[in-house]
């Protein structure tokens, strides 16, 4: 009997619930998980272990963990002595950009995926941006995503050859926060090892205040579910 290979995929892969979630999504496609993780000089960088456990609770083939310095650039209060915004109304988080965008992050982010895919021979990347409950990021909009699949066909061998079209991969692209955590708990993740804020103690702990918290509060709130994270002592509830 003849084997089938299984397909690869390129799952970008922060440690974060959206990207365990689309990790999830993508093995439960049957994909063979080859997660990029990057590590950028983000202040909350025990996101990077987080994605680790994401990364073996999916059976990943390999993961590469990718070290750039976007510190140098700076330009966000996430790689400069910026203050992390905190307590934003949630009408300000889906209209405005804040300080905790990147800038062209999920550019680089695409791109450094891209040339791996292109190395595995797959045409298959899966990232785990949202354009409904997220905090106004200009680069996790529908129109973002099609440009750069668009641009990486051009761009790429294997996407001129047609030996292996690109496809950007966005499972969670237009789901509320509530319906990604229902899709991520029906496909087995542990929420309990993703972590998600952008300015966690030293120990670790979640703030409950900047917008990537608030958005998870609200959406495991909407979703009936307690979160299994841990939070400064009374900041669970802050949302």
């Amino acid at each position: 009997m003849t084997v089938t290979p299984q397909k690869k995929a390129v799952v970008l892969l922060s440690g974060g619930l959206d990207s365990a979630t689309c990790a999830a999504l993508a093995r439960q496609e049957d994909y063979a998980l080859y997660a990029l993780t990057i590590l950028y000089g983000q202040r909350h960088r025990i996101e990077i272990e987080a994605a680790r456990r994401v990364a073996a609770a999916f059976d990943a083939v390999d993961q590469a963990v990718i070290e750039i310095d976007l510190r140098r650039f700076g330009g966000s209060a996430l790689t400069a002595d910026i203050a992390v915004p905190k307590g934003r109304a949630d009408d300000v988080m889906s209209t405005e950009i804040p300080l905790t965008y990147v800038p062209a992050r999920n550019t680089i982010f695409l791109s450094y995926a891209l040339a791996w895919a292109e190395v595995l021979g797959t045409g298959d990347i899966f990232i785990g941006v949202n354009a409904l409950d997220y905090s106004g990021y200009p680069d996790c909009r529908p129109e973002f995503i099609e440009a750069f699949e668009r641009m990486a066909n051009l761009a790429t061998k294997t996407g001129v050859e047609g030996t292996a079209p690109i496809r950007i991969h966005t499972p969670l692209l237009h789901l509320t926060k509530a319906q990604i955590i229902r899709r991520g708990l029906e496909a087995g993740v542990d929420y309990g090892i993703t972590h998600s804020c952008y300015d966690p103690t030293p120990e670790g702990l979640a703030c409950g205040e900047c917008d990537s918290c608030r958005l998870r509060l609200k959406g495991f709130a909407e979703a009936g579910i307690e979160d299994p994270a841990p939070y400064v002592p009374g900041r669970r509830d802050h949302s």
